[in-house]
């Protein structure tokens, strides 16, 4: 791509601030919180792991608080179209990839706290939200659900990196081959 497809991201073709902020909060915190995550199950029983398990709750939980804002927020502020010249460039598939992929990840956002919810109510686990807020169990008390629940959270949250994954490779293949500055838009302070 050249300097002319740079020069088509026009201001008004970039995402507002609200967006931005919540785009790369919740990113950079699902980051952390998979990092988490991954290492507190490798953990042996101790008073580390059970706070490390309830920290991830507490984030788990103001994630999905977090996602239903800006679920909220892409609902009421349409966000920008590509630019013409990025879109006519990208072949069908890409396209499709781009789309399908905002979407999957949207669906993860609610999924994978949603189900680790679940598990922590059947496996008997309240969550006290920042051990103050007793939350309400999601379901009841099973530990046989919860062990058929426990894989789905795993795997949610497996595919929810493999996608965060697959954006940023896209991000960074149009930021360093394309270099058509489609990044522009979701950094601060580029307009």
């Amino acid at each position: 791509m050249t300097a002319s497809v740079s020069n088509s991201l026009q201001p008004a073709a970039r995402y507002s601030g609200v967006a931005m902020l919540l785009h790369w909060v919740l990113g950079l915190a699902l980051i952390g919180l998979f990092c988490v995550g991954l290492y507190m199950t490798e953990l042996p029983f101790s008073p580390q792991r059970l706070k490390l398990y309830n920290w991830h709750k507490w984030a788990g939980i103001t994630l999905l608080a977090l996602s239903v804002l800006r679920l909220l927020w892409r609902l009421t502020h349409r966000p920008p179209a590509l630019p013409h010249a990025v879109e006519d460039a990208m072949p069908a598939w890409q396209r499709a990839a781009h789309h399908g992929t905002h979407h999957l990840l949207y669906g993860l956002f609610f999924a994978v706290p949603l189900l680790g919810w679940a598990y922590s109510s059947a496996a008997g686990f309240p969550i006290v939200l920042f051990g103050q807020f007793p939350l309400p169990d999601f379901i009841g008390a099973d530990k046989a659900l919860a062990e058929l629940i426990k894989p789905w959270h795993a795997a949610s949250a497996w595919a929810l990196a493999a996608l965060a994954g697959l954006h940023i490779a896209a991000a960074l293949k149009h930021q360093i081959i394309d270099r058509d500055g489609l990044i522009s838009r979701m950094l601060p302070g580029r307009g």
